[in-house]
């Protein structure tokens, strides 16, 4: 149980994937503007990599394997991904319609966003069993949503700021984001 909580609190602080491993910085910053759609798309992203991690698992080790066909895993990956990705934006076009737009373009690009499909990748390679594959791809979600949540905050508070106009938008998110990163770094240092 140690070792769960462990890897759990590892993918949210230390091994973050948006601070440490730069995986999904495309709607990291294109989504951070306002909290609601930030969170969503944090809790979107959660859910897909929740899942995702625990179906590559059984479809790497009971059809990839078995078959030979290990150098298949990212293809493979790839398209259980998508199809799981399809399902979610299907589900929150009918239940949610204005998280659905609000999200906008984003939300398809989870099929694209690096984050899901590393997920997948570092579950086989670190060769997690389910349990732990599953705990991984959670924690890994609630790290980006714990990153995409703060930024967002920060974009909120500083829309209001007095900026130089040549830092306003994109250039201050980055500043904004890279700070962030900086102090995530110093977890991984006093751990």
């Amino acid at each position: 149980m140690a070792n769960i909580l462990m890897l759990a609190l590892s993918a949210i602080l230390i091994e973050n994937f948006v601070f440490v491993k730069f995986y999904g910085i495309c709607p990291f910053l294109g989504v951070s503007q306002k909290v609601e759609t930030a969170v969503g798309m944090g809790l979107a992203v959660t859910f897909t990599m929740t899942i995702a991690s625990a179906l590559t698992w059984p479809v790497y080790h009971f059809i990839l394997v078995p078959l030979e066909l290990e150098y298949l895993e990212t293809i493979a990956f790839i398209l259980l991904i998508a199809c799981l990705v399809q399902f979610i934006e299907m589900f929150l076009q009918k239940s949610i319609p204005s998280l659905y737009s609000a999200l906008g373009i984003y939300l398809p690009l989870i099929t694209t966003n690096c984050a899901v499909l590393g997920v997948a990748l570092l579950n086989v390679q670190e060769g997690f069993n389910f349990i732990e594959s599953t705990v991984y791809g959670f924690a890994a979600g609630l790290g980006f949503l714990l990153a995409i949540f703060l930024l967002a905050l920060i974009r909120e508070r500083i829309e209001f700021a007095r900026i130089p106009k040549s830092f306003r938008g994109v250039p201050i998110a980055l500043i904004a984001g890279g700070l962030l990163a900086l102090a995530f770094s110093g977890l991984r240092i006093s751990l």
